[in-house]
């Protein structure tokens, strides 16, 4: 048996910040937007959300890469080349940057060098896919989901990683050298995040199932089930990650509901029906209240975390993918208009918002003179191919899918213009 141990980490060196993946960050950010420290820019769209550790953000690209940026310049130190997207955002603990790619392969990078220190490959990844998806025809065909677009990103404790995959599996890996310590299977796809918390992996599955596993064996706790959409073409499973705090799991579905539940006994203590609308950002929970976004209409909601109830909700536009971080009393996330919003937690108001220049120039007319999505644009037949022409048009205009993180004053995150931005 492996002991697990509380990680060697900091508060901003993973998906989410920690293991727990509860998105709230020791550092303050800026309350008022100075502008642009420097952008840093890849070979191709970037989903993932930066790790921060020693000065240096470490980031996946869909140009295959994973890079290590200086914090102080923008400037490149090292890239990491890998046979697919990376989607998956890494995890840096102990010297070691441990992250996934599209090509199916785990990987185990020196952060002095971006030398690869070990691999461990997987059945393989893949979307989630479904006939008749969102009611795109043909009915019989089986179509990969477009909006299923980030993978796995890895947890770190004690000696061992977790990480989801597209094989449908949980995997605990020996973080010295990559081998085999249990895996977990699922029913289907597994692109949730791991969250790790008092010796336990709470997981999310395309499946529709979270499971609580034992850290050291992967023995089944637990499972809580979701709902179920026989009428709606799949629109079930579990996309977000979860988020544990204060004794409960808190995680938003494809079923339209964000549930928190006990840690321990898989118990529900409340549900949130979003009537009809994804639930994919991660939640956090800070000071008695969760704040957490949704995709179409493209709320972002402020609950009450004892009872679920809403305290207030905005309307911002477009679909919120982008998991907030809070920080200092304001929570950063981002929105497929190619923005970047701060939010005071306090009064319920943006503070402020960033643009991306792609936005800006919004070629294909995806914004409507009104700022919200421009429907006839974007969604125009159901044939399923329309599915991925539709998200690229979202895509055009810089999408932060992202979730930022947070050091010294400055907020971190990618978008799908392919940049990394630092804004103070």
């Amino acid at each position: 048996m492996v002991a697990v141990v509380p990680p060697v980490a900091t508060a901003q060196n993973m998906f989410r910040g920690d293991p727990a993946r509860t998105g709230i960050y020791d550092s303050s950010g800026p309350w008022e937007l100075k502008g642009v420290k420097w952008t840093f820019h890849t070979g191709g769209p970037v989903l993932t959300s930066p790790a921060i550790a020693d000065s240096v953000a470490y980031f996946g690209s869909d140009d295959h890469s994973v890079y290590a940026v200086d914090l102080t310049n923008g400037k490149q130190l090292w890239k990491f080349d890998t046979g697919g997207p990376v989607r998956s955002s890494p995890a840096v603990v102990a010297g070691t940057a441990y992250f996934g790619s599209y090509d199916g392969i785990f990987y185990a990078v020196d952060t002095a060098t971006g030398k690869l220190k070990w691999r461990f490959g997987t059945a393989g990844e893949r979307r989630f896919e479904a006939k008749g998806l969102h009611g795109f025809k043909p009915r019989n065909q089986t179509i990969p989901d477009f909006w299923d677009a980030l993978q796995s990103s890895p947890a770190v404790s004690g000696t061992l990683v977790y990480f989801g995959s597209g094989d449908g599996n949980l995997y605990a890996l020996d973080t010295a050298g990559g081998q085999l310590k249990w895996k977990f299977t699922t029913g289907n796809v597994v692109h949730s995040s791991p969250a790790v918390a008092d010796g336990v992996v709470y997981i999310g599955s395309w499946d529709s199932y979270l499971y609580a596993l034992d850290a050291a064996t992967g023995n089944e706790k637990w499972k809580f089930k979701t709902g179920e959409d026989p009428v709606n073409f799949n629109q079930v499973g579990i996309q977000a990650s979860p988020t544990v705090i204060d004794g409960m799991v808190y995680f938003g579905c494809r079923d339209s509901h964000i549930y928190a539940v006990e840690a321990k006994t898989g118990k529900e203590k409340w549900n949130f029906d979003n009537h009809g609308t994804w639930i994919t950002a991660s939640a956090v929970v800070q000071a008695g209240a969760l704040y957490v976004g949704a995709s179409i209409p493209g709320n972002f909601y402020s609950l009450d975390e004892a009872t679920g109830k809403p305290r207030y909700q905005l309307d911002m536009k477009f679909p919120v993918f982008s998991s907030a971080a809070v920080a200092g009393g304001l929570a950063y996330f981002g929105s497929d208009n190619g923005k970047l919003h701060a939010l005071d937690l306090t009064t319920g108001k943006i503070v402020w918002e960033f643009q991306t220049e792609a936005g800006k120039k919004n070629s294909l007319g995806v914004i409507a003179a009104d700022g919200n999505m421009n429907f006839k644009v974007i969604f125009r037949t159901d044939f399923f191919e329309e599915m991925y022409r539709d998200g690229e048009k979202l895509y055009s205009l810089g999408s932060v899918l992202s979730s930022p993180a947070v050091d010294r004053g400055v907020v971190y995150f990618g978008s799908t213009d392919g940049n990394l931005y630092a804004l103070e």
